[in-house]
Order: structure tokens, then C-alpha cells, then sequence
């Protein structure tokens, strides 16, 4: 399909992606970065050991193949020599062996990072499809890959051929040489040949590197669509979000309709705003809003106050204060505690049946009623 083009994967890898694709053990790798990094870890190592494994050789072969006339009706002789050579190459190879890994390890660390994955080691039949193995030998990838071999080779081959080439009366010479003299020498024409060699790999390595990062980051990229999905299962579908929200709305709102039972009374603006509010004078700072709500919600809220017998005041300005300013939960603000008191004061003495009348005017700031903001 389109959508699935190379034309088409025009985004960036998310992150979300590249961590898919390291947790299946897809992550950058340059071969050449590893095969540099042992070469000259193996060259180093030989240099630095070098006589110790000319040493240990000729100790090997001195105790392999001295053997006296008693030695030769032994049955066992042969055995135990070559035991103990094999048990002295073991020893001699190892830490070699042991440093090689290691800069093996750590080349490929540098490019990709760590990353432990299993899932590489897993069965992938699909990969014995001799169908799908021709289309992968054919590819364009495959077509780099053999285009990059040959150009190493040929670097590789020519920087080594250039030094010999310079060193080529010198290695007429060590036929005249002695032994003795002849033996350094000859080492020091292969040192300089693989450091020529090593110098140019050096150079494919510095190439190969960024390449495979921005082939990897390529070959990751996202289509539009994908991005969009990803989106999707990361924030959440925006259709069940919303749906979420209006059960938690109206959960709340049950909720806050359950405590309108409680309240001690509710302030309204008659046709458009209803606030619940209770106050409990030993356990409360301040009266707390239990509800509130506009035009059919405020309805609600009166319909259940008059069937619970909480009293009804009609404060406008009051009503439109605490409706704005007030959340359900909280205390009523600062400014608004005079007039609040007079709503109390007003239930009060209508609980005691001492027949009060409502204030003239209630004691709310201006600049906290939305109304005279309107205006």
C-alpha cells in the first residue's frame, strides 16, 4: 500500500518506536567500527606479547618433543604431552582472547549503546523462505553491502600493497641478513604494512559509522498515519477521553447532588443559578460549597432541597458571586463571608420561627459579581 512506502515514512522515529526496536534486538551496528577495533586490539596485543608467546611456543615444543628412550614404551606419553601443550595454548590464548572480546564488546557499545535482548536468539522461520532469501540477496541493501566489501577490500589491499611497495628494497635485503638481525627486521616490514592496513580501516570505519546510524534512523521512519496512531494508544483515543470524562462528570455530579440533602441552605438567582451551602461551626473555618450549578442543574438542585425541606434564599448578587468564585468542596472566599452571614443569620431565625425578613441589600463586592462586570 501506499501508506507503507519508503515515499510515504516521511516522519521521524518516535521514541516509543526505537525502544520497539531495541527491545527486539534491532539496533545500530557498524561491522566495521567491530572489525577495526579487534584488528588493532589484536595487533597491539601481539606487540606487547610478542616475546612472551615466542617464549611460551618454544617451551611448548621443547616439552612436546622432548621425550627420552624410557619415554618411548610409555603408552601414555603422547597423551600427557599433548595435554599439557593444549592446556599451556589455552592459558597463553585466553587473555588475548579475553581483550579481543572486550574491544569487540565496547565497539559496538559506542554505536548502539547497551541493549540486552533475547528475542534475536528466537526461531524465525519466515528467514528459511528461499523465496523471500533471493529477494533479500537482491535488494538494494545487499547491493551497498557488496559495493562497500569491495571498496574495503580494495582500500585494505592497496594501502597494504603501498607500504610494501616503499619497504620493498629492505625485504630484498633480509636474504643477506643474518638470522638474527634478519627476524626483527622482517617483523618491523609487517608492523608497518598493518598499520598501513590498519590507517585504512580506520577511514571505512569514520565512513561506516554515521552511515549505519542514519540508515538505521531511515529505515525506522513513521508514516504519518503511524504517528497518528501512535498518538492514539500513547494520549488515549480523543472519543474515549471524552467519553471518560462525562462518567466522571457525571459521577461528580451525583455526587454533589447527594449533599444537597445536607446542605444547611441554597442560594439561588431564581431563573439561573442554585449554591448549596453548609457550615458546621465547631468543625468548619468557613461554610463549604456542597453543589452547585446552572439552569437545569440548578433546577436539580432546587427540586431536592425543597424535597429535603432545606431552605430556598433568592440572592442574586450572592448566587452569581459564589457560583463563579466558589468550587464545590471548598470554602467560600474571603470577601464573601459578610454576606454569607447574613444568608446564615437569615436561616437562623427562620429555624426558630422568629419570622426574619431578607436584607435590603446584600453585602457582596462589586468586582466579584459577574453581573456588574457584564455591565
Amino acid at each position: 500500500m501506499a501508506e507503507d512506502s519508503d515515499l510515504e515514512r516521511t516522519e521521524p522515529a518516535s521514541g516509543r518506536k526505537i525502544q520497539k526496536a531495541r527491545d527486539e534486538g534491532n539496533v545500530p551496528r557498524s561491522r566495521e567500527l567491530s572489525t577495526f577495533a579487534v584488528l588493532m586490539t589484536t595487533g597491539v596485543v601481539l606487540a606487547m606479547m610478542g616475546g612472551f608467546l615466542i617464549d611460551t611456543l618454544r617451551r611448548m615444543m621443547h616439552n612436546s618433543l622432548d621425550f627420552g628412550l624410557a619415554d618411548i614404551a610409555t603408552t601414555g606419553m603422547m597423551t600427557n604431552n599433548l595435554g599439557e601443550a593444549a592446556y599451556d595454548a589455552v592459558l597463553t590464548v585466553l587473555p588475548i582472547a579475553v581483550v579481543v572480546l572486550l574491544a569487540a564488546l565496547i565497539s559496538n557499545v559506542i554505536v548502539s549503546g547497551w541493549n540486552f535482548s533475547l528475542k534475536p536468539l528466537q526461531a524465525d522461520f519466515g528467514k528459511m523462505n528461499p523465496i523471500k532469501g533471493l529477494g533479500r540477496m537482491f535488494n538494494w541493501k545487499s547491493l551497498v553491502e557488496l559495493a562497500k566489501a569491495a571498496l574495503k577490500g580494495g582500500v585494505i589491499a592497496g594501502a597494504s600493497i603501498w607500504m610494501i611497495w616503499l619497504q620493498w628494497d629492505e625485504i630484498l635485503t633480509l636474504s643477506a641478513e643474518p638470522m638474527e638481525s634478519a627476524l626483527p627486521h622482517f617483523g618491523w616490514i609487517i608492523m608497518y604494512a598493518f598499520l598501513a592496513a590498519a590507517a585504512a580501516f580506520a577511514l571505512i570505519a569514520a565512513i561506516d559509522v554515521p552511515y549505519q546510524l542514519w540508515n538505521y534512523h531511515h529505515g525506522l521512519r513513521m508514516t504519518k498515519e503511524e504517528v497518528r496512531q501512535e498518538h492514539k494508544e500513547t494520549d488515549g483515543d480523543p472519543q474515549i477521553k471524552a467519553r471518560i470524562r462525562s462518567l466522571q462528570r457525571e459521577h461528580a455530579r451525583r455526587r454533589m447532588m447527594q449533599a444537597v440533602p445536607k446542605a444547611d441552605v441554597v442560594v439561588t438567582n431564581p431563573m439561573h443559578f442554585a449554591v448549596a451551602l453548609k457550615y458546621e461551626e465547631k468543625a468548619m473555618s468557613a461554610p463549604l460549597v456542597v453543589a452547585k450549578g446552572s439552569q437545569l442543574v440548578a433546577e436539580r438542585i432546587k427540586e431536592i432541597a425543597r424535597e429535603n425541606h432545606v431552605p430556598i434564599i433568592e440572592a442574586p448578587p450572592l448566587a452569581r458571586a459564589l457560583h463563579r468564585h466558589a468550587e464545590v468542596g471548598e470554602s467560600i472566599p474571603g470577601p464573601l463571608f459578610s454576606a454569607v452571614a447574613q444568608v446564615l443569620a437569615y436561616v437562623h431565625q427562620l429555624n426558630h420561627q422568629m419570622n426574619p425578613s431578607l436584607p435590603d441589600e446584600w453585602q457582596v463586592p462589586a468586582h466579584l459579581d459577574p453581573a456588574n462586570r457584564t455591565r
